[in-house]
């Protein structure tokens, strides 16, 4: 079994019978810290031991209070639901339940609290996608100002802010932070690093193209991968007797929309230039004024949702998901079609989460070697033809610690407790072994992944290189993301079906969005930032206008460009 992984069950026993009557207990730190984090923390055992003292201290006020927060389903929040919390209660007297549900019911569970004022939970990890939404309603806690005052009590001194990786992705126009990440994951390219350096398949690919088998730098070369792959005997390297070249999923379902939004557009080349998103017009194809307000979605406004790039980027998406997929794809959600890889009979996937990392290095695997490294690699995800240096390049998921204004205060400086322990630094290197989501640069650079890098197919280097910053979330052009994003899945799941053409979805979908950001308009409920919508134009004022929305090219296929795996890894030490 991998050192990382030992069992907890035991620890979570012990720790639960110690916790006894509600009282904060050095002693079950001290125990916390022996059997479960060890040496695996960017702090020495002594500051590992002044945090922990630092916790009891602080919790004692609220010992015996009952606390529930809320997350999605993935290891890493399992982990701490599991482990983390028993463990917290344990050493702070605090009693936390830590619910972990679907993805689409964090965002509606947040939804109802804001709309009914009622409090529902005491504290969300939910994606910073919805930073534009709490930084325009000011419904969720201003964490800068909290810190500062409020919640000065129950702030850790050594929480150290700027070890946070993330966020510029949590931070509001207004400079103040309104989320804490907790965890973190790109969506990058993956593909059988072994069948990519087999001599035999090397030279066939190069006979048929003309170009060297690696990684695709743009969507010419995954095209052609893709076809490649697609119906090929690979028995002769250890593969099966067909494999298809792409891995993707097409269910009208809520996750059909983070396909796209979660920066496929901008993959593509929608949108505009900028990090961490594109400026005035970000990857949901929405244009904002210079006071950071909503002025339309649709070309006739100055968005982009329905520009040439936008129906590229899902045209592809569709070609690519009947030819070169799995059959099963088309009717897969996300969480199903993510561990279809590891199955061995895929040869390169564009869109892939590295959430899944944990599952995909597991021992017996057909995905594995014997000596527990991977056979695949990760690597940045290449870009369409309307893409332009400067532009992001890709998604990072970054679930991170909400505080709502309708939580009282007492409820929400226990929950802040909470935060506070499992994305410490005494606390972070484990939980990032196990679940393999970096938040902090600590973490990232501790000398145990320096150890582990080579069986994680790139992940680490990946997150060590300069390239990150170019994978980011939603950002702040998105008013209001519960009531936006359910649009995407519902009109891209018509083009999906073949409903609808393309263009015909994305007209639909950018009318949609322009209704909903009307609606703010008139309501008013987001004051002086809320959108403010342009008046319609003939579109090709706006498409002779340098940056985003784009004109369609008259060649759509650009030159085939890859790069080997280890050249692109040596060009980031």
């Amino acid at each position: 079994m991998n050192p990382f992984f030992k069992s907890t069950t035991a620890l979570g026993i012990a720790l639960t019978l110690l916790s006894g009557p509600a009282f904060a207990d050095m002693d079950a730190a001290k125990k916390f810290l022996d059997d479960e984090i060890g040496e695996l923390s960017s702090l020495s055992r002594a500051d590992q031991e002044a945090e922990m003292q630092w916790f009891v201290d602080a919790a004692q006020p609220f010992a015996g209070m009952e606390i529930k927060v809320v997350s999605e389903t993935i290891t890493t929040h399992e982990y701490e639901s599991k482990v983390l919390a028993p463990a917290f209660t344990a050493i702070t007297g605090i009693k936390v339940t830590h619910d972990l549900i679907g993805e689409g019911d964090v965002v509606e569970k947040l939804q109802t609290q804001m709309q009914s004022g009622q409090n529902i939970y005491d504290g969300y990890i939910n994606d910073s996608d919805l930073i534009g939404t709490h930084w325009r309603y000011q419904q969720a806690r201003n964490l800068t100002d909290w810190m500062a005052g409020e919640g000065a009590d129950v702030t850790n001194p050594g929480l150290d802010i700027a070890d946070f990786i993330g966020t510029q992705f949590t931070t509001g126009p207004d400079g103040k932070l309104y989320q804490l990440p907790d965890q973190q994951f790109a969506n990058l390219y993956w593909f059988r690093y072994d069948w990519f350096n087999d001599e035999k398949t090397k030279a066939d690919f190069k006979e048929k193209y003309g170009y060297d088998l690696g990684v695709p730098v743009n969507w010419s070369a995954y095209e052609d991968i893709a076809e490649f792959f697609t119906g090929r005997d690979m028995t002769y390297a250890g593969g099966p007797e067909s494999v298809f070249g792409n891995m993707d999923y097409g269910k009208k379902d809520p996750s059909l929309g983070w396909r796209y939004t979660d920066a496929w557009m901008s993959m593509a080349g929608m949108g505009d230039k900028g990090e961490p998103n594109g400026l005035p017009v970000d990857e949901w194809g929405i244009r904002v004024n210079e006071n950071s307000q909503p002025v339309g979605s649709c070309v006739a406004r100055g968005g982009a949702t329905n520009d040439a790039a936008a129906v590229y980027a899902v045209t592809k998406a569709i070609e690519w998901l009947q030819k070169y997929s799995p059959p099963a794809a088309a009717g897969m959600t996300f969480g199903e079609a993510g561990p279809v890889p590891a199955q061995g009979e895929i040869a390169q996937q564009m869109f892939w989460y590295t959430a899944f990392t944990a599952d995909m290095v597991k021992e017996g695997l057909p995905v594995m070697n014997e000596d527990g490294t991977p056979k695949w690699r990760m690597a940045p995800s290449p870009h369409g033809v309307y893409w332009e240096e400067g532009m992001k390049v890709g998604y990072q998921d970054a679930g991170s610690w909400t505080l709502m204004q309708s939580t009282p205060v007492d409820n929400a400086k226990a929950a802040w407790l909470y935060a506070q322990f499992v994305t410490s630094k005494t606390v972070d290197v484990k939980k990032a072994h196990v679940g393999l989501t970096f938040i902090r640069e600590s973490t990232v650079n501790h000398d145990s992944f320096t150890e582990r890098a080579p069986k994680l197919g790139g992940l680490v280097e990946f997150y060590r290189s300069p390239a990150r910053v170019q994978w980011s979330p939603t950002g702040t052009n998105v008013p209001d993301y519960p009531k936006l994003a359910q649009l995407w899945w519902q009109n891209i799941g018509d083009a999906m079906s073949g409903a609808k053409t393309p263009q015909e979805a994305l007209d639909a979908l950018c009318a949609d969005q322009e209704k909903v950001l009307e609606r703010l308009e008139r309501a008013g409920v987001q004051g002086d930032n809320g959108p403010k919508l342009n008046e319609e134009q003939d579109p090709e004022y706006w498409l002779s206008q340098p940056g985003s929305p784009k004109a369609k090219l008259e060649n759509e296929r650009e030159e085939p460009k890859t790069v080997a795996y280890d050249e692109l890894i040596a060009s980031w030490k």
